[in-house]
């Protein structure tokens, strides 16, 4: 069997998570026509503002994901498939958080602290991968 390349696995995951901040964005509108919530209004009903703010911080982690994802990619360390394996397990702790941010708010941790540390190792892995690069030259 042919090994995937990294960058298509790494593509891949960036598709996933782009998707899934399609479906939060998605449900923001839904639920802001469901309950009468004009724009710009971003309060009214719970779940309105719960599915809100799964929308934002999911936003937020996208911004620290995307870039340290491919450059954990680009600049890999032994195992090019690490960083699409971490950025995978990233948006599973998405899913969680908006599982759990909806049913209910405190119980959303597990998810905001597993993309919190999935974003941290990619970050880590990005900047050896680049401080090597960067030796490598000298």
């Amino acid at each position: 069997m042919t090994e995937l390349p990294a960058p298509l696995l790494t593509a891949s995951v960036t598709v996933l998570a782009v998707m899934f901040y399609f479906y939060t964005a998605f449900r923001v509108g839904n639920l802001r026509g469901a309950h009468g919530i004009a724009a710009p209004a971003t309060v009214g009903h719970p779940m309105f503002e719960r599915a809100y703010r799964v929308q934002m911080n999911t936003l937020e982690q996208l911004a620290m994901l995307l870039p340290s994802l491919w450059l954990a990619a680009f600049y890999p360390i032994p195992l090019p498939w690490i960083a699409p394996l971490i950025g995978l397990i990233w948006v599973f702790g998405r899913i969680h958080y908006l599982r759990a941010y909806m049913k209910d708010p405190p119980k959303r941790l597990i998810g905001a602290a597993l993309s919190g540390l999935t974003n941290l190792a990619l970050i880590v892995i990005a900047a050896a991968g680049v401080v090597r690069a960067w030796l490598a030259l000298s």
